[in-house]
């Protein structure tokens, strides 16, 4: 299967209630994760905008930061994370991700489930 850039599915919304928009480029639809997970997404932040806490069950969630600067809330301690770095929520613990740079803050989404 190939899927051009042109055909992806993009969605544009509030993120667990952080504020601003963020755009969200599906790499995988609905159905395509074998079973395996449920969201792998090239996200964008524009300054100010943020993906609020939230806590993960029964999956677990990456990040890998393609570009800009972030805050990064990992079960309540932040820390600045940018091009290059990598988070991980396990199952049951919490994070969230706002953007404090100048730039739009991009970054791959992954979820898995455990």
């Amino acid at each position: 299967m190939i899927r051009r850039k042109a055909d992806a599915t993009t969605v544009e919304r509030s993120m667990f209630g952080g504020p601003g928009l963020g755009h969200a480029l599906q790499i995988l639809n609905e159905g395509e994760f074998a079973a395996k997970g449920r969201l792998f997404n090239h996200v964008t932040l524009a300054p100010g905008c943020a993906v609020g806490k939230h806590t993960h069950h029964g999956e677990f969630e990456v990040y890998y930061i393609l570009k800009g600067q972030g805050t990064y809330d990992d079960n309540g301690t932040e820390c600045t994370v940018t091009a290059g770095d990598v988070t991980v929520c396990p199952d049951g613990e919490s994070h969230g991700l706002l953007n404090s740079g100048s730039e739009d803050l991009e970054f791959i989404a992954l979820i898995l489930f455990q």
